[in-house]
């Protein structure tokens, strides 16, 4: 089923350009996205697409892929579409061929899963980090207004118990000698290198922290717990805990990642980064596997990891976002987990027989 053509998915959209300012902001302008095919790239490319079709935004979209076969498809309703164009390029590696300057840039490209981590541990060090870097230099070249780069709750790394939960400010700790510690040091590159483009190069550039991230548009491939939570609930089966479930961590629905995008597009200040998390969404892994399996029917079930495979997961057991921040400036969230997942089932196909 695809999700991107319910009524549901579709009215999601709807509010989050009718509760941002975007229609001022984007209206006319060129935007870059990266990491396009994404779970929160794809969403923030259908968002400004719909605006572009319903609201007159006139937003034209670059959408940054590797996979141009199968990104052709996830957007093919806008293949043709004078507003929306397609770029493969490999962002180690490839030049960004666009011909004009642009106004935005919301650099989302990235390992995203563990499995990844830990079968591709090189690739996901330099993607965020080298391909960051040629990112940045593409914006700088093409006169880019403002630079998003989506980083994680990974940075903080593990909490010592010595705060409840994490602000902006928080150091953190994590041990730079062990596989596992690729993604979030290489995200943690990342952000110093929008620090370094900022002092030299005088871009503007915003850092969103991410917390743990689901929506409809989570890729089959993605081994995240929750997404094989979700991925199990939609095919009807047992969820499959790989752990005893004590993990407490917040989370966030992709829409609302997407409506912190595009607030602070217009609200963000230069070189901050800002806390992301939903509301009534900090839940540990055993809470969230049973509220999948009350919603979808089924029941929770154990199988602790291989060596291989829990190689790639975090080693945190407590990550909780503080997002006292970006909620000053008068951004919030708007989905519980327990709704998000309703929706994502619902979207994904799911019949919860209501």
């Amino acid at each position: 089923m695809n999700y991107y053509k319910t009524k549901l998915y579709k009215a999601e959209i709807k509010k989050n350009i009718e509760h941002n300012n975007m229609l001022q902001v984007l209206s006319g302008k060129v935007c870059v996205v990266t990491g396009a095919r994404g779970m929160i790239g794809s969403e923030l490319i259908d968002t400004i697409m719909f605006a572009n079709q319903y609201y007159g935004l006139n937003c034209k979209v670059y959408g940054i892929v590797r996979n141009m076969s199968v990104a052709s498809e996830r957007f093919h309703s806008f293949i043709n579409d004078d507003f929306f164009e397609l770029i493969q390029a490999d962002i180690n590696t490839d030049f960004i061929r666009v011909n004009e300057n642009v106004d935005y840039i919301i650099h989302g490209a990235s390992n995203t899963h563990p499995v990844y981590y830990a079968t591709r541990p090189i690739e996901t060090i330099l993607t965020n980090t080298v391909g960051t870097s040629r990112v940045l230099e593409f914006a700088s070249e093409h006169k880019c207004q403002k630079f998003i780069f989506l980083s994680s709750v990974e940075v903080y790394g593990e909490n010592r118990g010595d705060v409840d939960k994490f602000t902006e400010d928080y150091l953190g700790y994590l041990d730079c000698n062990t596989l596992r510690a690729g993604y979030p040091e290489g995200k943690r590159v990342g952000e110093a290198l929008c620090q370094a483009y900022i002092e030299e190069k005088n871009l503007d550039c915003i850092i969103p922290r991410i917390s743990r991230c689901y929506g409809p548009g989570l890729l089959n491939e993605d081994s995240k717990a929750l997404s094989q939570f979700i991925h199990k609930a939609v095919d009807r089966e047992d969820i499959v805990l790989k752990s005893k479930g004590n993990q407490l961590y917040s989370y966030i629905y992709a829409a609302d990642v997407v409506s912190a995008i595009l607030f602070l597009i217009s609200s963000g200040q230069r070189g901050e980064a800002y806390n992301l998390s939903g509301i009534e969404s900090d839940i540990t892994l055993a809470e969230l596997a049973d509220c999948v399996a009350a919603i979808a029917g089924t029941k929770v079930i154990y199988d602790i990891p291989d060596e291989k495979e829990a190689a790639g997961y975090s080693k945190a057991t407590k990550a909780l976002l503080d997002t006292s921040k970006i909620e000053s400036l008068g951004w919030h969230s708007r989905y519980s987990v327990k709704e998000g997942i309703r929706r994502t089932l619902e979207m994904q196909g799911y019949y919860l027989g209501e």
